[in-house]
């Protein structure tokens, strides 16, 4: 059985109970299905004999013959499906089968793989597993979620389908990415399946492909905009408050347009954050932590040139400067080493088109179209693609950030894969096997000169499901940027010398519940510190984390 803690009650029962689904109903309910799994006591006392084959299974016996027809399938999109259908089955071992093969399976539940699960989201959808909330909800919002079945939600993660990856406005077809998130969270850091919600406000979608796919599932109109947009997004904030213990809400793949100003409106109000901003931000510099490590400078002293200006680069930059304050910059000094290229070119304070968060890394030089020659004028220490424009960084680029540094720092983070700035082999052969390289979505080991060096993936998983781990497990009242800071030197700790001598500035994916409940402790002991909670601080942080995960046993 699952574990049983305060913020994780066990989802599994050994034996009927009263208001306990029986019959066939149980076995449609994925949160207390065991299929083959329950014992001949319960096919009597849960009304099931009959409906399942005489013989009963172990866990791992199911386990066997998920992965045996996971192997069958030839695509790792139809691997996608197929997991997906266990989990609508059976939700215990959809997770244990996913916990015992993390690292397999993370690129086929998230990243890269859920960006044609949402290109392709009404066409393969059979059972909802969120709420979808629109427009003609307006005055309900409470009342719908009140009809979800879980009454324990502790994370809701929501988006508006706008900007899902690298990929554009999906619509409702966005919800691939808010139950994608979920799983992460389940799977990573231990968050009970139970007090988990997916939500998408489908406000309509401007892609016109979408609106004339006869299978769309969403409303087909033009994107909601203005102080409608604004009211429908404050109802459902209140309602969540309301109908749910204080969930921490995580704002997921939201455009540029309302990204930023909504996290600055609910920030100091509810217990929430942007993973496009903070996460991705909190990762990236875990990852220049450990580059440093690598190519023996310090963070301080060094000069970053994005290519791109939207929600994640900027809010890497935001946590850049934070850390750089930290080590003895000023802020004026520290925002003064992150530079710009949008699509007009480099972001200067002569430049009268940009938008406000683009405004504190306006600085002064003179025009740059391009962003080869804003290497070539800038001369950067670290190049950060953030644009979601495949093969921006061309050749003559690495080799130029290469001559300039000994060993440069390249990370290609655009998702999913088919939006990398670069491939890791093009990084390691253009740089001549210097090259500090990470990147968003996975790549392989390279082999270069009879080395291998296996790239380091940035992967958000590493940070959002720990920090939401911590926040709920103390009971904390807001999440912050400090936060994410901790988090950020917290996962670089972890990082052996084994993993930089192959080049990898991450830990591997297979420690990851380790890794979620150090960043657990290390959101816990801000929010300890900060009188974020009124929760009395554990003696040991980690083992309490720990204690709290969920456990996908029968």
């Amino acid at each position: 059985m699952a574990k049983t803690t305060e913020n994780n009650p066990s989802n599994k029962r050994t034996s009927c109970k009263r208001g306990t689904p029986k019959g066939v109903n149980l076995l449609r309910e994925p949160f207390l299905n065991k299929d083959t799994a329950f014992t001949e006591q319960e096919r009597d006392s849960c009304g099931i004999r009959g409906f399942l084959p005489p013989y009963v299974l172990s866990q791992d016996e199911q386990v066997k013959r998920v992965m045996e027809n996971y192997h069958k399938r030839a695509t790792p999109f139809e691997k996608h499906i197929y997991l997906r259908s266990i989990q609508d089955s059976n939700e215990d071992l959809f997770y244990r089968v996913v916990m015992d093969n993390v690292t397999e399976m993370m690129p086929l539940i998230y990243t890269p793989v859920v960006g044609q699960a949402c290109q392709e989201f009404s066409h393969i959808f059979e059972k909802p597993r969120g709420l979808f909330i629109t427009p003609k909800d307006k005055g309900k919002i409470a009342d719908i979620l009140r009809t979800w079945p879980q009454k324990d939600v502790r994370i809701i993660v929501v988006t508006d389908g706008e900007r899902i990856l690298g990929l554009g406005d999906q619509g409702a077809d966005g919800m691939g990415i808010p139950i994608g998130k979920l799983s992460l969270y389940i799977a990573c850091a231990g968050i009970n399946p139970a007090q988990c919600l997916p939500v998408t406000l489908d406000v309509g979608t401007n892609s016109e492909a979408k609106l004339n796919d006869p299978l769309y599932i969403g409303i087909r109109e033009k994107r909601l905009r203005g102080q409608a947009y604004d009211d429908l997004v404050e109802e459902f904030i209140v309602a969540t408050q309301e109908v749910f213990p204080e969930p921490l809400i995580q704002f997921e793949d939201f455009g540029n347009t309302n990204a930023f100003r909504l996290l600055t409106k609910y920030r100091d109000r509810i217990c929430t954050f942007n993973d496009d901003i903070q996460g991705t931000g909190s990762v990236i510099v875990s990852g220049l932590y450990s580059a440093m490590r690598i190519t023996g400078g310090k963070l301080e002293k060094q000069k970053i040139l994005f290519q791109g200006a939207g929600e994640a680069g900027t809010g890497i930059a935001d946590l850049i400067v934070a850390a750089m304050i930290e080590e003895g910059l000023s802020e004026e000094k520290a925002r003064q080493q992150c530079w710009f290229v949008d699509s007009k070119g480099l972001v200067i304070k002569s430049r009268t088109d940009l938008a406000e968060h683009k405004l504190p890394y306006a600085h002064e030089h003179k025009p740059v179209t391009d962003f080869l020659s804003a290497v070539e004028a800038l001369k950067p220490t670290v190049i950060i693609g953030a644009s979601a424009q495949p093969k921006t960084f061309t050749q003559s680029i690495i080799e130029a950030v290469s001559k300039i540094n000994e060993r440069p720092i390249v990370f290609a983070i655009s998702n999913p894969t088919s939006k990398a700035e670069c491939t890791a082999e093009e990084a390691y052969k253009w740089s001549k096997g210097r090259a500090v390289f990470a990147s968003g979505s996975p790549f392989d080991p390279v082999t270069l000169n009879g080395k291998t060096f296996v790239p380091g993936q940035g992967n958000n998983a590493y940070i959002f499901p720990g920090v939401g781990m911590g926040a709920i497990a103390c009971g904390a009242k807001r999440v912050t940027d400090e936060m994410f800071s901790a988090a950020a030197k917290a996962l670089a700790g972890e990082v052996a010398e084994s993993d930089l001598e192959k080049g990898r500035i991450y830990p591997p994916l297979s420690m990851i519940r380790h890794l979620s409940a150090v960043v657990a402790t290390a959101t816990a002991e801000v929010a300890f510190k900060r009188g974020l909670t009124k929760k009395r601080k554990p003696a040991d942080i980690v083992a309490f984390m720990k204690s709290q995960m969920y456990d996908p046993k029968y």
